[in-house]
């Protein structure tokens, strides 16, 4: 029998920012999926399709990443602003997308959508082929408040209020079609763009030292999935970083996903227990990625100069993941570009996934799922009128117990199934007195009894648990509650521990309050 012991030594605080979201302009995440336009048939809101924002507003994701990814390497802003009408049609011949972007969603109905569900806007700056003005002239735009002529545009344009972005990303993998840069080349346009930077912050001369900037500028990390390169890419980038006067740096970008393109017989919605096992372990991988970054981090920073003279200041760089999450095989049948259904597997390894990032969220500080609708490991489908919440919506969902909880130390006795894949994998966190816990359990076939026990005395609550009939089971516009949470059956206490009975491939989240 598997066991977990839940101690109640709190080891660090969880982000909320790491279950972020990414949109961009690829196949119909934009439009016809969060966007169908004020004169569509299909309900919206000002453009925004209605039952995607009342879906996102539900799920109240702490931080959104938009232009893109590549999208945003060819993305110039002042195409998305004034009226609609009047906006230029350009070219979307992004990972097969090919379709005329008419640029009908763009910085204002962006930050649209960020306030009615409750998001932090994160920007990414077009460096392959936009400008350092230009990306001064974006800033200034969204976030000045004084009377400037671009302030007074964004009010003409209906915002009299800054925007109030501080996320911003410097460029979009970099070492790939963001350029094909080397880490020094990367580095020396890099720091033109933080040295440009505006600021927004009034302070006077005495205390300019002292005042926080909320504003994140973030680097390209590496391709995560290159685990050479990666290395090199990131140790390089910071050596180049600390050769003479540094520029202001926050944060650098990782992004991994998990690769499930060379099995032929494995697609979306058919795939054996072989595939099952084979895509959970490729989804545990990025604990040992976001561990070895850390690491290059934090000894690139060791190694920059002593500052001479009086405002030397202490460096910092935090790691985020800008892109995660499962990649399968395309289907030439699919409907648009990258589009991709989500099976009971997707909700498990995104599972694993978010419990790997609670539990490293000492060196983890933001992730973006790639992302939010129709495009890739998607939280939301879209058919025709109908709004398909996948069963990776509802992990999201019931994963919202942890934000801004404090980790718990969880110790997790079972045995290794195939490929290297547990059986059983748990996480814990408490907020408020309430203790949550993660039960994953990914034999693909057989239901389990867990033993949980705590450190002290706890009373149950409730329990959700998200599995279906099959494994191989997804929501459909035909059947959508076919993978949806349920409360799960009570578990027995019988005196030292609780007995919890996982079905086969599920998810659960088990909450208990101290006594």
């Amino acid at each position: 029998m598997d066991k977990i012991f839940v101690s109640f030594q709190q080891s660090g605080q969880i982000q909320p920012e790491l279950h972020g979201q990414f949109l961009e302009h690829l196949g119909t995440c934009i439009d016809g999926g969060i966007w169908v336009g004020e004169d569509s048939t299909i309900a919206n809101d000002q453009g925004l399709r209605h039952e995607v924002v009342a879906a996102l507003e539900r799920l109240a994701p702490p931080l959104v990443r938009w232009p893109g990814g590549c999208f945003a390497d060819t993305y110039h802003w002042r195409d998305g602003i004034g009226p609609r009408d009047k906006r230029p049609a350009t070219y979307n011949a992004n990972f097969g997308t090919h379709t005329i972007e008419k640029n009908g969603f763009g910085t204002h109905e962006f930050m649209a959508l960020c306030r009615r569900i409750g998001a932090k806007p994160w920007l990414n700056v077009n460096m392959l082929s936009g400008t350092v003005a230009e990306m001064v002239e974006w800033a200034e735009y969204c976030n000045r408040d004084e009377g400037t002529a671009l302030a007074a545009e964004r009010k003409a344009h209906g915002d009299a209020t800054p925007f109030a972005v501080d996320y911003w990303g410097i460029g979009n993998e970099s070492w790939a079609g963001g350029g094909n840069y080397t880490p020094e080349g990367y580095v020396a346009e890099y720091r033109k763009y933080a040295t440009a930077f505006p600021g927004f912050v009034k302070t006077s001369m005495k205390d300019w030292m002292t005042v926080k900037d909320p504003t994140v500028l973030i680097a390209v990390g590496p391709d995560g999935n290159k685990p050479l390169e990666r290395v090199q890419w990131t140790k390089r980038l910071f050596k180049a970083f600390a050769d003479f006067r540094q520029p202001r740096l926050h944060a650098i970008d990782l992004h991994f996903y998990n690769w499930n393109i060379e099995t032929p017989q494995d697609t979306v919605t058919t795939f054996n227990e072989a595939d099952w096992y084979r895509v959970l372990a490729g989804a545990m991988e990025i604990e040992s990625v976001i561990h070895e970054q850390y690491r290059l981090i934090e000894d690139g920073l060791a190694e920059y100069p002593v500052v001479e003279g009086p405002f030397a200041q202490k460096h910092h760089c935090d790691l985020i993941i800008g892109e995660w999450g499962n990649w399968h095989s395309l289907d030439p049948n699919a409907p648009s570009a990258l589009w991709q259904q989500s099976t009971i597997r997707d909700a498990l390894t995104t599972a694993i996934t978010l419990d790997i990032f609670h539990r490293n969220c000492d060196k983890l500080k933001a992730a973006c799922v790639a992302q939010t609708v129709n495009v890739l490991n998607a939280l939301i489908l879209t058919d025709g009128e109908a709004t398909i919440l996948t069963p990776s919506y509802h992990v999201f969902d019931l994963y919202k117990v942890h934000r801004n909880g404090q980790r718990l130390d969880c110790d997790i006795q079972t045995a290794p199934s195939q490929a290297g894949v547990p059986e059983t994998f748990g996480f814990a966190s408490e907020k408020a007195g309430i203790i949550s816990v993660n039960i994953i359990h990914a034999d693909m076939r057989l239901a389990k009894t867990i033993e949980l026990s705590f450190a002290g005395h706890v009373e149950f609550i409730a329990a959700q648990t998200l599995h279906s009939d099959s494994p191989l089971a997804f929501n459909s516009a035909e059947n959508p509650n076919r993978v949806c949470p349920r409360p799960a059956q009570t578990p027995e206490f019988d005196g030292e521990k609780w007995l919890i009975e996982a079905p086969a491939a599920s998810v659960s989240v088990y909450q208990f309050r101290r006594v």
